[in-house]
Formats: structure tokens, sequence, C-alpha cells
């Protein structure tokens, strides 16, 4: 597999004063072999600890927490010597030792020459706890599902990834069938990549998505071993009910959906633990267009996602078929599933600021709205060829953006300060933003 966090990794080492590096994602989004791979790739060797696997490993932070001594007794339960910038230190599920996490502050400032890197999955437990954490003293790297374009190369069709990503849009369209048939594909397996494993390898829908429910069980038995037992019981509460809130043509969360008589202040917690275990996408409602675009969220007023495209439909119980196939009986959340998967290529693309748009009375909304320097996207997405819509013809009458984006199954096409972008294409928006309106430094 290839994941284009590699190339983040390898900035990190050559940085100039890098600082020791924090893995961030949720379980099972490949953590351990994306570091683990870096350091097969671009170091002589590797040390390291699994802190959930083996708990008396945590006795070396017992001591006093200078690196030096830490080195010392890693080199002797490894059995061999640590040489800077030629071993790779790492740190799995360090949120299980919590000194070692406190240590990080002391690499930086005693023995910044270490290549040392850190993964959890739930280093938000550590937050929450108001233990020691070493702010301002390490990198981070935020790991998501697999994209379309590295679900492309996993399952054999690299050459078509590279055309999406480097490719004319006029090139991409010629490969459009082949893309649309892929991206169907994905919206069933989606980026977990034990679920793109399976299906690289041969296996059935049907096995991919018992491991999509596996994954989901795990994320419940990860919350219910460490969260406060009633953020347990809730947060598993929020995350079944959200195929429910998304099959609704209002796809705004309503909390009464999750059980009769729930209100937003019993859930804030659990929201909370949630979005920072990077289990879902929250994405709140602005009414009003301007810069920042987070500063006019409301935080009541938002639309939840789960992290992956494939894991929404395990929950949602869909049969593939019918994803694959396309059959318009299923329109509805089929729409949901394609603003999900839209939701995790921007995200994956490094897009930070998303919100959604309505208006007061909520009778024209438009799916997303981006930030992209001083200029406000409004984005549009579309499940199919019907291109009719409302929202974004009003809003773009009332406001005239700079740029209004439409994603659907239609070839790429420009109308006046409209742009249609294919589904399969949506990782380029960056791209097309910059060539519109001019580059910024992020999205």
């Amino acid at each position: 597999m290839y994941r284009r966090s590699l190339e983040e990794l390898r900035k990190w080492r050559s940085c100039k004063g890098r600082l020791p590096l924090i893995v961030r994602g949720a379980r099972q989004v490949g953590k351990t072999w994306l570091v683990e791979e870096f350091a097969r790739l671009d170091f002589s060797n590797l040390v390291k600890i699994n802190f959930e696997k083996m708990p008396s490993a945590s006795r070396i932070f017992d001591g006093d927490l200078d690196p030096k001594r830490i080195i010392g007794l890693l080199e002797v339960m490894a059995g061999e010597r640590i040489i800077p910038e030629d071993t790779l230190i790492f740190f799995d599920e360090i949120q299980d030792c919590p000194r070692a996490l406190t240590a990080l502050k002391y690499f930086a400032e005693d023995a910044p020459e270490y290549a040392v890197v850190a993964a959890g999955s739930i280093l938000c437990i550590v937050e929450h706890k108001g233990l020691s954490f070493p702010v301002g003293k390490v990198n981070y790297l935020d790991l998501h599902p697999m994209s379309f374009s590295e679900f492309l190369m996993a399952v054999g069709d690299g050459p078509l990834a590279d055309v999406l990503l480097s490719g004319d849009l006029g090139t991409i369209d010629v490969f459009g069938e082949r893309l649309k048939e892929r991206l169907r594909e994905y919206m069933v397996v989606g980026g977990m990549p034990a679920a793109v494993q399976i299906r690289s390898e041969g296996g059935a829908f049907a096995s991919v998505r018992t491991k999509q429910l596996e994954i989901m069980e795990s994320y419940i038995s990860d919350l219910s071993k460490h969260a406060p037992a009633d953020v347990a019981v809730k947060s598993r509460q929020i995350m079944l009910s959200i195929t429910s809130q998304l099959a609704k043509e209002n796809k705004k969360f309503i909390f009464s959906h999750i059980r009769e008589g729930a209100r937003a202040r019993e859930y804030e917690t659990c929201f909370a633990w949630l979005e920072s275990c990077r289990i879902v996408n929250m994405v709140n409602r602005i009414t009003v267009p301007n810069i920042p675009i987070k500063a006019y969220a409301e935080v009541n007023v938002f639309k939840l996602f789960l992290h992956d495209v494939g894991l929404l439909s395990a929950l949602s119980n869909l049969d593939p078929k019918v994803i694959v196939d396309g059959d318009s009986v299923y329109d509805l959340f089929k729409g949901s599933l394609t603003e999900q998967y839209v939701l995790q290529e921007l995200i994956a693309s490094g897009w930070r600021s998303i919100c959604y748009y309505s208006n007061d009375r909520s009778s024209a909304e438009i799916d997303f709205i981006l930030q992209y320097g001083p200029h406000i996207l409004p984005l549009e997405v579309k499940s199919g060829v019907n291109l009719k819509a409302k929202g974004l013809k009003a809003y773009r009458e009332k406001y005239m953006p700079d740029l209004a984006i439409r994603a659907s199954l239609l070839p790429y096409d420009e109308q006046s300060g409209l742009i249609n972008i294919p589904l399969y294409a949506i990782c380029r928006i960056g791209d097309i933003a910059k060539q519109k309106l001019g580059g910024v430094e992020t999205p």
C-alpha cells in the first residue's frame, strides 16, 4: 500500500528544528503500518515499544525523564545501539503510558537529534484526564482513512490514480467511466486499510462488510473501556443514530432522534470524545458566509458524519449491490454517502475550514462552504446527473461568490463562474481554486 503521508513524514525528518512527532488518527486507519513503513524505507533500524502490548515497558519512564537515561534503557531492551538520525524510535499506543508522552518534551529540549515518533488511537483520553501533555513541544501528523486515489493504488489502478492526481481534467474525463466504476466500489469499501486490503486481494464485499462492522465494534469497545460509563453509552447512541440523521432530506442533527426527549447539553461531552478520537466529523452551519467562516459557525447546529464512507455504508446495512449498481430507489441515502465521501476527500486534501450553509428558514442549503484564503467557495454535491440545485442558484444570486463549485457524475465543465467537477476528481478542488483565484499557502 502507498500512503501520501509518507511524504509528510519525510518532510518532518528533514525539517530544521523538528520536534518529536505525534501521529494522530482513529483506530485502524494505519498509523502503526505508516510509521513502520517509514522506518523500513528511510532508516537503518527501528526501536519500537507498543505500550498496550508491553505494559511492563512503562517502567522505563518511572524514574526521571532524562532522554539519555531513557535511550540507554531502550538500547538494553532492544539489544542494539540507537544512533541519532539513523534509528527511528517509535512509541505506539502512547496514551497507555502518560509519562512517555510527557518525556517527549525533554526529547525536544535536550535530545533533538533523535528521531522520535509516537502514535495513539485514543490520545484524547490523556487530554481529557488532564494529564501532562507536551504542548508546544511536539509536531503533529493527522492520518485519515485512505483517500480515493490511495484506494486506486491499492486495488491495482495506480496509473489511473496518477492521471487523477496530476492530469488535466479534460484528460481525466477520458477515463470517466472507469473512475465512476471504481468510485462506486469505494463507496462500499471506503478507506479503512484492513477493508481495502481485503478488497485488493479479491475478497467479496461480504468479507469487507464483516471487517467494517468489527472496526465499528472496536470503537465502541474502546469507549466502553476508557470513557466514563455514561459517555460511552451516549456516544454509542450517537454513532448508531448517524445513518437515520443523514437519511433525512434536511440532514441537520436532531437530538430527539437519538432518543425521545434528548437534549444537546446531555451529549456535549460525548461529541468532544468522538471528535477528538477522530471517529466522527462535525460540519457546523453558517447563515452568513463571512470570513473566517468558523467564527460564524453555529455550535449547536450541525451535520454529523463518520470519518469513513465505507463504515457509514456498513452501518446503514445498505446492500453493496445497490450502491455499485446505482439503483435510484436509494438515491436519498446514496446522496448521504456521496456527501460523506466528498467531506472525507476534502479533509484528506487538507481543507480545514468546512461548514455548510442554510438560510434562517432552512429553505435553501449548500452542502459545504469552504474557505480558500480570502475567498468563500460554495460546494453543491449531487449523487447523480440531475443538476437542479435551487439552493446554489439562490446563493449565487444573493452573495455573488467569485467561484462556485458543483460536484456530480457529469464531466468537468465551466459556465460563468460555476464549475462542475466530477465526483471522482473532487481531490482537485484545491488545484482548481488556485488556478481560478490565485495561490494561498493552505486551503
